[in-house]
């Protein structure tokens, strides 16, 4: 989703006086919820089985008496490809997917192998297909516009935290789902603990997804145990964030430190120093796509002939491209990008 985003405003450049919608499921619309590039937001219901057959009917509907120009399918999934076809319009731009690609007027070519492309250039691949040249980072970065309301609610939320105006807030997320993404709760630990011994001012808030909220509660109890009572403060636990919580938390702080993730691009559209802990995949294909001034550090274990990989099985067994990545290596990138972000 936040991957798209720059293309919208590419759209927006080259007809600003069209009508654009975007379609989007409930649980990621607040990416694109206030975008000043888009006319309307079209929210799915994400239901599965019978009633959600029912909603996409009602949705092919809708589309279809709108009369859209042009339909660009950026996922062309099976649920997708078929409401760009259903929709009537007469231009309709996907990739070529094996059963689905006739449902397009334009198909562009989605090659199987990982590249050493970015993500955002991918997506561009439509644009291109109707003429829309791609642009720079700086020119277009990824986009997602704070909500006040959400604003206002982690504001209040840091104040009973203890955080006031001159701590400076380093937000770390904890992933610990899906094993390629997995950089160790021990090595999370030590990141936390290190980074609050380097500095009195630091308050470090750690963040996680929903099935992952027991192992960030044990990062937080390891790392308060491990830098003592007299630091302990200085790791907090805030709860859970939202999507537009999460936004508006990231523009409070002086550091985002995360996986290759969903959180980690919500950071990325804003101007917060970023550190990524890269594994399975490569900083070219994903890094924050943002003007060069807003510092981006790579945490990463170069050399490894296995990486990338498709994330199905690790060849070592071992998960090297994460457990062999330090917490002295990210916490001297987090410096790194501190340094920069201060300069």
């Amino acid at each position: 989703m936040v991957f798209t985003t720059p293309a919208i405003r590419g759209l927006r450049e080259q007809y600003p006086h069209a009508h654009l919608a975007y379609v989007v499921q409930r649980t990621a619309a607040p990416v694109v919820a206030n975008n000043p590039h888009l006319d309307e937001v079209i929210v799915t219901s994400g239901r599965r089985g019978l009633a959600g057959l029912r909603d996409d009917v009602a949705l092919a509907a809708k589309l279809r008496a709108a009369r859209y120009d042009t339909v660009i399918d950026f996922h062309s999934g099976p649920r997708s490809s078929l409401l760009a076809w259903l929709s009537g319009a007469p231009i309709r731009v996907g990739y070529e997917v094996p059963g689905r690609g006739w449902m397009y007027t334009v198909r562009v070519p989605r090659p199987r192998e990982i590249r050493s492309r970015h993500a955002v250039e991918n997506q561009w691949d439509l644009l291109n297909a109707i003429g829309i040249s791609i642009p720079d980072a700086g020119r277009s970065p990824v986009e997602m516009v704070v909500d006040q309301g959400a604003a206002d609610g982690v504001r209040g939320r840091l104040v009973r935290a203890g955080v006031h105006s001159d701590h400076r807030v380093i937000v770390v997320h904890v992933s610990a789902g899906n094993p390629f993404r997995r950089w160790p709760l021990d090595s999370f630990t030590a990141l936390v603990a290190q980074l609050v011994r380097a500095n009195a001012s630091r308050r470090v808030i750690v963040i996680s997804g929903p099935s992952e909220r027991a192992a960030a509660a044990q990062v937080i109890e390891r790392a308060r145990a491990l830098v003592g009572p007299v630091c302990a403060e200085s790791v907090l636990d805030c709860g859970e964030f939202d999507l537009e919580e999460l936004r508006a938390l990231v523009d409070r702080a002086a550091l985002f430190i995360g996986g290759d993730s969903g959180p980690m691009h919500i950071a990325s559209t804003s101007a917060v120093p970023i550190v990524g802990l890269y594994g399975p995949t490569l900083p070219v294909r994903s890094a924050p796509w943002r003007s060069s001034q807003w510092p981006s550090e790579a945490a990463e274990v170069g050399g490894l002939p296995c990486r990338p990989c498709d994330q199905r099985t690790c060849v070592p067994g071992d998960f090297r491209c994460l457990t062999w990545l330090t917490p002295e290596q990210v916490a001297n990138a987090a410096e790194r990008a501190l340094r920069r972000s201060i300069g």
